[in-house]
């Protein structure tokens, strides 16, 4: 297998800040997080104190990583967990603080006093004023990464995302990450073949890329703007044309590149067409059902679960979004009508 291609992204050997999260998160997980992975905005953006910075903690088990009790059958039965984290670090003494996952209560609501703050920016010292690096933080263990990555998974949530551009942190050693690396070639792969046969039979790599994005993204309840599956392959065009020469020989369905690597052609059979086209219906199906089930999941493992929702929708949505007095005193039986209502107007698609 050849080298994945670089992805460049923060460093914690150069961003303290970056570093003090992931030594705490660590240490909650009882030292059990073999490998971290970073993708999405805050890492194509180049910017990490800009948003949510996405962080996948890869632990060896449930078990270890959190003891027995909920979170660790929550994470088994329906992986992953995701939490919020955050890290301040004073430019000056008195030393950082971290604040993660359900810890440290009062009474402003998180997404206000968290993930609705304005973050400073990476760079220069700003006089005593303090940098506070947010993340969203999902937690999975190798095993159900790696069959998540695969086609022993139906679902896209996990292959749709990895096939995306991914920084590798922190591996425990370098077998492991070349069994992240493979994982990674795994979830490219999975995606590119899942898609090929409902896709167009010539075109550039670029737009064969924006379309199987865009199936894996629509199985998802989504807030984000349209064309957002145009923009993660016009970000990160060089990855993609590297990654699908490594593919293009394991993807079926007469899969050919052009002698630049820049197009391609195939000619999947009609049989293969029918069959893909029936997937990519059941996994739309099925995928905005699990990301409702996931979101109410979070609302016993994410601290301030409500207000994080509600500051997501309005971010993408450009729509104030406020969630309801009967909501917050008995989400899980008013929660439907609400996400109904929202879907309705069309804040989720």
């Amino acid at each position: 297998m050849m080298p994945y291609p670089l992805v460049t992204g923060p460093d914690p050997q150069t961003d303290a800040t970056l570093a003090a999260l992931l030594d705490a998160l660590y240490a909650r997980h009882n030292q059990a997080i073999c490998c971290t992975l970073v993708y999405g905005s805050c890492l194509r953006s180049g910017n990490i104190y800009d948003g949510l910075l996405d962080l996948y903690l890869i632990c060896d088990d449930y078990r270890t990583a959190y003891g027995p009790g909920l979170l660790a059958g929550a994470n088994w039965l329906m992986p992953p967990n995701v939490f919020y984290a955050q890290q301040t670090a004073p430019l000056t003494e008195p030393p950082a603080q971290v604040h993660t996952e359900r810890s440290e209560r009062d009474t402003e609501p998180h997404a206000q006093r968290h993930a609705g703050q304005s973050a400073e920016t990476g760079g220069g010292a700003q006089g005593t004023n303090a940098q506070t690096l947010r993340a969203k933080v999902t937690v999975i263990s190798l095993r159900d990464f790696e069959r998540g990555c695969s086609s022993a998974w139906f679902e896209s949530y996990i292959w749709g995302r990895f096939a995306q551009p991914t920084l590798i942190l922190n591996p425990r050693s370098d077998l492991l990450r070349k069994r992240i690396e493979r994982a990674l070639y795994q979830a490219a792969n999975t995606l590119l073949h899942n898609a090929l046969p409902v896709l167009p039979q010539q075109g550039s790599i670029t737009s064969l890329w924006e379309r199987a994005l865009g199936l894996s993204y629509a199985t998802e309840l989504r807030t984000e703007r349209s064309g957002r599956a145009a923009e993660l392959a016009d970000a990160a065009a060089t990855f993609y044309v590297q990654m699908t020469a490594q593919l293009a020989s394991r993807l079926g369905h007469g899969f050919a590149l052009s002698a630049d690597g820049q197009a391609y052609v195939s000619a999947p059979s009609a049989l293969a067409t029918r069959r893909a086209g029936l997937a990519w219906g059941l996994r739309r199906g099925q995928g905005k059902l699990l990301s409702i089930t996931r979101l109410v999941k979070a609302l016993f493992t994410f601290e301030g679960g409500l207000d994080y929702i509600a500051w997501k929708l309005t971010r993408h949505s450009g729509q104030q979004i406020t969630i309801p007095d009967n909501v917050r005193r008995a989400p899980l039986i008013h929660l439907w009508g609400f996400f109904w209502g929202l879907y309705r107007q069309g804040i989720f698609k």
